[in-house]
C-alpha cells in the first residue's frame, strides 16, 4: 500500500513537473508536424487536388498552422528557459506569428463558403471556383490578417521608447501590447472580427441545412457531411479566436504567481494552439474519402496498391 503511494505520488511529481511537460509538448509537436509533412506531400503529389478550391485552402492551412506550431514553440521553449533575444528579433516574429494566426480562421470562413457554394449552387460551382476568384479570395485574405497586426505594430512604435528597441528581452506576443488602450483596441478588433466570422458560419450551416432537408436520398448524404464539417469548421473557428484572447489571461497571472503563470501559458498552449491544429488532418485528412485514399497510399509507402489510390480518385 505504501509502494503504490509512492508510485502514485511520484507519477503525480512528473506529470507537474515542467521539464517533463516541456518535453510532453515536443513529443506532441512532433507528431502534429509529422501529419501535416505527409498531408501537404500527399497534395503536393496528386495534381487532381491542384484544381480543387478546398483542398487547395486545406494546404494554405496545413502550411500556415505547420509555421505557427513551429514559431510558438520556439517562443514557449524561450519563456521556460527565460532566454533572451534581440527585441527587433522578438517583434518580428510576433508579426509573422500574428499573421499567421489571424490567417487560420480566415481561411476556416473561406472553406465553409466554398462548401455553401458547392452544395447550395451546384451548377454555378465551377464558374465561382476559378483560379482567378481564388486568388482574389487569398489575397483578401492576407490582407485582412496583415491589418490587425500592422495596427498592432504601429501602435506600439508608436508608444515604445527607442533604447528599447535595442535591448534583449523574452520573446512573448505580449510584447507590442505595451498599453493598456492597445490591448482594449486589439480585443475591440478581435470581437468584431469573431463576430463578422460567426454570422458567415451561421448563414452557411442554415443554407446547407436547408438544401439537405430539399435534397434527394442520393445526395443527402454528401449534403449532411458538409453540414458536419461546417460545425467542425465552427468549433475550430471558436479555439482559434480564442488563442488571442489568452494574453488577456495570462498577464495578469504573472505579477500575481510565476508558477501558474507558467502553468496557464502550458495549458492554453495544448487547448487553444495544438487542439484546433489538430482538427484540420481530421476535417480533410480522414473524413475527406477521396483525400485518405492518396494519403493511406503514401502513408505506407505505396504497400496499399494502386487500385485503392485509383477508386480514392474517383470518389
Amino acid at each position: 500500500m505504501q509502494s503504490l503511494r509512492v508510485n502514485i505520488s511520484s507519477s503525480s511529481n512528473l506529470l507537474t513537473d515542467p521539464a517533463f511537460k516541456l518535453i510532453l509538448v515536443q513529443v506532441l509537436v512532433g507528431i502534429f508536424l509529422y501529419v501535416n509533412c505527409l498531408m501537404i506531400f500527399t497534395f503536393l503529389k496528386k495534381e487532381v487536388f491542384w484544381e480543387d478550391t478546398r483542398y487547395i485552402l486545406f494546404a494554405q492551412m496545413l502550411f500556415v498552422d505547420s509555421a505557427v506550431m513551429v514559431l510558438t514553440d520556439v517562443l514557449l521553449i524561450e519563456s521556460f528557459y527565460q532566454l533572451r533575444i534581440h527585441t527587433i528579433s522578438c517583434i518580428i516574429m510576433c508579426v509573422v506569428v500574428s499573421t499567421l494566426k489571424s490567417c487560420t480562421p480566415l481561411t476556416l470562413v473561406a472553406m465553409c463558403l466554398e462548401r455553401y457554394v458547392a452544395i447550395c449552387m451546384p451548377l454555378r460551382h465551377a464558374d465561382i471556383s476559378t483560379s482567378r476568384t481564388r486568388f482574389v479570395g487569398f489575397l483578401i485574405i492576407w490582407s485582412i490578417s496583415t491589418m490587425s497586426t500592422l495596427f498592432t505594430f504601429i501602435a506600439y512604435l508608436s508608444v515604445v521608447r527607442p533604447d528599447v528597441l535595442f535591448s534583449n528581452v523574452v520573446c512573448s506576443l505580449e510584447i507590442m501590447l505595451e498599453k493598456e488602450w492597445q490591448a482594449q483596441a486589439r480585443a475591440v478588433i478581435l470581437l468584431l472580427s469573431f463576430l463578422l466570422m460567426i454570422i458567415i458560419i451561421v448563414f452557411t450551416y442554415i443554407k446547407i441545412m436547408i438544401a439537405a432537408r430539399a435534397a434527394s436520398s442520393e445526395k443527402k448524404n454528401s449534403t449532411n457531411k458538409s453540414l458536419r464539417t461546417v460545425l467542425l469548421h465552427a468549433f475550430q473557428l471558436f479555439l482559434c479566436i480564442m488563442q488571442f484572447l489568452t494574453p488577456y489571461i495570462e498577464m495578469p497571472l504573472w505579477k500575481l504567481d510565476v508558477m501558474v503563470f507558467y502553468n496557464v501559458r502550458y495549458s492554453n498552449f495544448i487547448v487553444f494552439i495544438i487542439a484546433p491544429r489538430c482538427l484540420s488532418p481530421l476535417i480533410y485528412g480522414l473524413r475527406d474519402e477521396k483525400f485518405f485514399a492518396v494519403l493511406s497510399h503514401y502513408a505506407m509507402c505505396g504497400l496499399t496498391g494502386f487500385s485503392q489510390l485509383r477508386s480514392g480518385n474517383r470518389k
